[in-house]
């Protein structure tokens, strides 16, 4: 048996930069063990594995560790392979997923995702947190991720997390932010409890940073960086009880899976 598979560089206008995603498109759904056999094996941060549904898509997400209720850069690049390798003259393509309604639009090269808001609510930081970070933040907030937020772009850039520490958190992931020089925000983003110490870039996170920076610096429409190693550009909009996170996606990779 094979099965086609794609690995795209979401959140990036170029290769090699941004976040790479392993996209699968199916006939017919696998057995969960496979899919995560085929993730642990594709060892990216996300792999997407879809089944047409009607005129939609039932979207799933697996890290090399755990299957995921909500991935952001995996669902662009899953909206790139529809829209442009298997039907290139849809413009817009919904995923139905454990998220909810997801739809992507496009917008010249951008994709555009709609997506659910999830604000965070300030909490006490918790031990594990400021442990594994090594360093407090100003503010720590709590949604589906926790969220540190520090005063410059430099921390962010210069924390050394303590992944262990990390791990042990009831959220499987953290984020970190600050404002930023050429851009409205900047972040980072750390999940050790599935498999994956830091993401490159992370469009799920922007759920919660787009809400908190629109309301602290007073504008709908922000554009963000993301401070990893490769680095990414998302184009985020708050509309109140939903975001829309926009970029670029690029095609690394087409090939086959042998089962």
């Amino acid at each position: 048996m094979k099965l086609p598979l794609y690995q795209i560089d979401a959140f990036s206008a170029q290769r090699f930069s941004g976040n790479p995603a392993a996209v699968c498109p199916l006939p017919e759904w696998l057995d969960d063990e496979v899919m995560q056999a085929i993730a642990a094996e594709n060892n990216l941060s996300e792999t997407a594995f879809f089944v047409a549904e009607g005129d939609a898509y039932r979207l799933r997400w697996f890290t090399p560790a755990a299957e995921v209720d909500l991935c952001g850069h995996a669902t662009l690049a899953a909206a790139a392979v529809v829209t442009r390798v298997l039907e290139p003259d849809r413009d817009m393509v919904t995923f139905r997923s454990r998220g909810g309604d997801l739809t992507v639009s496009t917008d010249g090269e951008l994709l555009v995702m709609d997506f659910p808001a999830r604000p965070g609510a300030t909490v006490d930081a918790p031990s594990a947190l400021l442990m594994g970070l090594g360093v407090v933040p100003r503010q720590v907030l709590v949604a589906d991720y926790y969220l540190a937020v520090f005063d410059s772009s430099e921390e962010v850039v210069a924390l050394t997390p303590d992944f262990h520490r990390l791990a042990t958190l009831d959220r499987i992931g953290v984020i970190v932010s600050a404002p930023g020089t050429d851009v409205d925000f900047v972040s980072r983003f750390f999940a050790p409890g599935v498999g994956v110490p830091e993401d490159p870039v992370t469009g799920s996170a922007h759920c919660t940073l787009t809400p908190y920076w629109s309301a602290r610096l007073g504008k709908k429409i922000l554009r963000a960086r993301q401070m990893s190693r490769r680095g990414g550009e998302l184009f985020c909009e708050d509309r109140g009880e939903r975001v829309t996170i926009a970029g670029h996606a690029v095609l690394y990779l087409e090939g086959e899976i042998y089962l």
